[in-house]
């Protein structure tokens, strides 16, 4: 049985995800933006653990949330799902980037780590020069490249964690849309699968998923120096360095 935190999991992929692993006998947290939406996580969730609650919004109070979640003790996995998408530039910078960052940094360090990216970053640009002067420049799908470049450099730099990326596809939740025409079922077993299976083809690093399958993706996110570059970036704007 793994014990697992979710980010993200008041609406969409982020409580289907966990009402799976907690069908599958796994223990999660959930997490919520504020108070009042962390008890609708839980209403929605039954058998979840527990959940922690804080805007990653703001720098501030995501590294608190690390310290909640360290708390509460050691995961075995830690899913970064939460993202946002039709908000203000400076916002996605700091929910889809700069949240993922402070996490994964501040976080005891869990077996595996997963990371939720689309194939919108497949149009995405680093734009590693934004992060200094102009961050509004930066738009959902850069955002999302940035998630890969992040969860590569944690694979290269932690060879003892699984550290992968998925893309869910363009499923109908609140931010797909109804008219959504991927499975939604499909948009989140993947995920699951990487936190919680013993199949051997879970047990990987570096990886960028599509419904369980390797898929292509933007080479960007290969390159080492842009890697190391965004980690040193995130940890000029946040005060907080990669372990």
């Amino acid at each position: 049985m793994a014990r697992i935190f979710i980010t993200g999991s008041a609406d969409g992929l982020g409580p289907l995800a966990a009402k799976a692993l907690i069908a599958q006998g796994h223990r999660v947290v959930l997490h919520a933006r504020n108070e009042m939406r962390g008890l609708e996580a839980l209403d929605g969730v039954p058998g979840a653990e527990g959940v922690v609650t804080a805007d990653l919004g703001s720098i501030d109070e995501t590294r608190q949330l690390a310290s909640k979640v360290n708390a509460l003790g050691e995961f075995d996995a830690v899913i970064h799902n939460a993202g946002i998408y039709n908000a203000p530039a400076e916002e996605i910078f700091n929910v889809n980037t700069l949240a993922p960052y402070i996490l994964t940094c501040l976080v005891h360090r869990p077996k595996r780590l997963i990371y939720l990216s689309s194939d919108m970053h497949l149009q995405g640009r680093s734009k590693l020069d934004s992060f200094r002067t102009d961050t509004g420049r930066i738009t959902y799908s850069d955002s999302k490249l940035h998630v890969l470049m992040l969860c590569m450099a944690v694979a290269r730099r932690w060879p003892r964690v699984y550290a992968n990326a998925v893309d869910p596809g363009w499923v109908p939740t609140k931010m797909g849309g109804r008219g959504a025409p991927d499975d939604l079922q499909k948009g989140y077993e993947t995920q699951v699968w990487l936190a919680a299976s013993d199949d051997e083809k879970a047990k990987v690093s570096g990886r960028y998923f599509h419904h369980r399958k390797e898929s292509r993706h933007n080479p960007e996110a290969d390159d080492a120096s842009l890697q190391e570059r965004l980690l040193s970036l995130c940890e000029e704007i946040t005060g907080v360095s990669f372990p």
